[in-house]
């Protein structure tokens, strides 16, 4: 796909989404302590292997099949991907020694909620965010993300998967206060194009 923005996308520790990418391309050879050491780059890594796996899934489709995906659509993906590993706020972790203050980032939770995306078949998660003050403990967290589903799953069965996974999944790595999880599906990827015969 032609990419019409070559601004660089520059994450905190100074790599950029593009150094990442060639670097995942190459299948992280020659190895890079630089980049497998640094949590950032790591959470990036990990959304940006989805991203190359779904490429690859709609590039094993008949293009005729295909509907014109949007100018920009990796474009925002990779946006997404560049402020999402950010660290953002640090959420406290409870801890029996009240001497020890243990915390996580932000960035941490949006990266292990978007893996839990990519373990549920047909999802490819596009925001994630917080809603709520995350750095009190106790205080009530709306966690809401968009999400692309492929045509052949029911959007319904799919987004509540979604919704459960990551609601297991927070509670069990932190101890935010979640009220609700919202998913919001913004479009279908390589939905087919063939009529089906309805079954009575």
């Amino acid at each position: 796909m032609a990419v019409t923005d070559t601004t660089p996308r520059t994450l905190d520790c100074g790599k950029t989404i593009e150094e990442l990418s060639d670097y995942l391309s190459a299948d992280r050879i020659p190895y890079n302590p630089s980049i497998e050491t640094c949590p950032e780059c790591l959470n990036a890594l990990q959304a940006l292997s989805g991203v190359s796996q779904l490429s690859r899934d709609l590039l094993a489709h008949d293009a005729a099949m295909l509907p014109p995906p949007p100018a920009n659509w990796m474009e925002q993906i990779l946006a997404t991907i560049r402020d999402e590993v950010r660290a953002g706020r640090s959420v406290p972790l409870h801890h029996p020694d009240p001497r020890v203050t243990l915390t996580v980032t932000e960035g941490a939770l949006r990266a292990l909620t978007r893996s839990i995306g990519d373990d549920v078949p047909g999802i490819v998660i596009g925001k994630c965010q917080f809603d709520g003050d995350v750095e009190t403990p106790g205080a009530p967290i709306d966690v809401t993300v968009t999400a692309s589903i492929a045509w052949k799953y029911p959007i319904p069965d799919a987004a509540r998967e979604l919704r459960d996974a990551i609601r297991d999944a927070l509670t069990t790595h932190s101890h935010l206060n979640i009220m609700s999880v919202n998913v919001t599906v913004e479009d279908l990827h390589g939905y087919n194009t063939t009529p089906t015969e309805e079954t009575p």
